[in-house]
Formats: C-alpha cells, sequence, structure tokens
C-alpha cells in the first residue's frame, strides 16, 4: 500500500465512515484485494453499491475493457499512456493517486478536479449539500458514463 495513502483498514475507515454522506453509510462498500503475486501493483480496488459492483480498479481490467483485440497487456500499456481524464478504464495506481488527490483538495475543487475519480470520491462526500447535489445532477450528463451511476446514487439517496 502506497506511504501516501497509509493503511488500507484506515483508508476504507475515512471512506465509509469519516466523510461518506450520512443517506450512504451502510450502503457504500469499498474493497481492495491485493495478490501475493503481484510484485508491483497494489491489487485491486473496488467500489460497490448495496453489494453490487460499481467499479473495479485493476491493471487487468483497464487492459481487458480497454481492448479489441485479445492484446490485453498491449492494450493496458496504450491506454495507460493517455491522461486519466480521458479514459474510462483504471488501474489500481489511478484509484490510489485519485484518492490522494482527494484528500489534498477542499471539496468544491475535488467536485470540479479533471479526474474522474476524484469526482467520484467527492460526490459521495458528506460536505456536499444538496444545492450542490442539485447542480451537480443537471450537469450529469457532462460525465463519463461510468460516473453517472455514482451521481445517480448520490442525488436518490438525498431524494434530489
Amino acid at each position: 500500500m502506497s506511504k501516501a495513502l497509509g493503511s488500507w483498514s484506515a483508508m476504507r475507515k475515512y471512506l465509509e465512515e469519516e466523510m461518506l454522506c450520512e443517506s450512504l453509510r451502510g450502503r457504500i462498500r469499498y474493497a481492495h484485494t491485493k495478490y501475493s503475486n503481484m510484485d508491483t501493483c497494489w491489487g485491486i480496488f473496488e467500489v460497490f453499491a448495496d453489494g453490487n459492483l460499481l467499479k473495479r480498479f485493476s491493471a487487468e481490467t483497464m487492459g481487458k475493457e480497454m481492448q479489441t483485440d485479445g492484446k490485453i497487456w498491449e492494450t493496458y500499456w496504450a491506454e495507460k499512456k493517455k491522461p486519466v481524464e480521458s479514459r474510462n478504464a483504471f488501474d489500481d495506481e489511478d484509484f490510489a493517486d485519485g484518492l490522494v488527490l482527494y484528500r489534498s483538495l477542499p471539496i468544491s475543487e475535488a467536485l470540479n478536479s479533471e479526474n474522474p475519480i476524484v469526482r467520484m470520491f467527492a460526490v459521495f462526500d458528506r460536505r456536499v449539500g444538496k444545492r450542490t447535489l442539485a447542480q451537480l445532477k443537471d450537469n450529469i450528463n457532462n460525465q463519463p458514463e461510468w460516473l453517472r451511476v455514482f451521481y445517480t446514487i448520490r442525488t436518490e439517496s438525498e431524494n434530489i
């Protein structure tokens, strides 16, 4: 685990208890799986809502989601060269980097970050009020398709 993140258990507590909005507590779960044969990777990060997988962050998943010719690893490395804001699939390093950045920003900057992973964390944040959520809902179509699900879950949880 990255030193900037600290322990996964502390990060999970931070995301699920300290920073998660009240309306989603107990419904959102962040998971991290580390495989012993993954020397340079942290593993797989996943986000669940009501027990359903919303998004997986891993090198293999990123390669599989983006490949069209059966060349998973070639596709992964080609995608990894692109800026994170221009992709829809991400690896575990992208997740960790997004979490570090999210933690360093005021909530208004996190909600407007170019990094969609930062916005993913921010939309579930307890500091985002109903007026801000209403504005976000009006602009939901400006979000990547995968991220719209997160926005919809949050706005529906607040009856907006």
